[in-house]
């Protein structure tokens, strides 16, 4: 297997730990802002962004798979410039401000200040732009189009309006802190 492959199956793997070991701790935490991160989320938006977690969880596992063991890393070339380390880029985008923002979100729910509202939407951002960065590669590869590389533009529409527009956009609109 290439060396940028397992590069990114380790990234991929310590990222993806880190993001579940967030939720975790999270969940299980003493914390009581839990139905505060909705922030003010209206109740008829909820079940679109419930439906939509589950639906960019499972894109994560049709895009992820066609990237790492489809791709020749050798040859791959993203819009004519970049090659296969810029996956490497956009994952982290991805995994590690994901990893971090609930735990920022709970802290400036405790102690609200704009340095931690800027901070949360920073993070959101990032999440948000590897999303489309994942998108923008997908579609600008120097690769065929086959049924694989189909369905991972499809696993990543709704990865990309969970995390660019609803949690990066949405979100923060509703969110008590943006109104103050």
């Amino acid at each position: 297997m290439n060396a940028r492959v397992r590069s990114l199956i380790a990234l991929n793997a310590i990222g993806g730990i880190a993001v579940l070991t967030s939720y975790a701790l999270g969940l299980f935490s003493d914390s009581s802002v839990g139905a505060e991160l909705w922030g003010g989320v209206p109740e008829g938006l909820r079940p679109l962004y419930t439906v939509n977690m589950f639906l960019a969880a499972a894109g994560y596992f049709l895009f992820t798979p066609y990237i790492l063991f489809k791709l020749d890393p050798e040859k791959t070339r993203i819009a004519g410039r970049f090659g296969y380390g810029m996956f490497h880029v956009l994952y982290a985008l991805v995994l590690f401000p994901s990893a971090i923002w609930l735990q920022l979100t709970e802290a400036m729910i405790a102690q609200p200040s704009a340095w931690m509202w800027a901070a949360v939407r920073v993070d959101l951002a990032l999440v948000g732009l590897g999303s489309l960065g994942l998108l923008v590669s997908l579609l600008t590869l120097n690769a065929p189009v086959t049924r694989g590389r189909a369905l991972a533009v499809l696993g990543l529409l709704p990865f990309c309006l969970q995390t660019a527009v609803l949690d990066a956009t949405v979100w923060p609109i509703f969110f008590p802190f943006a109104n103050q």
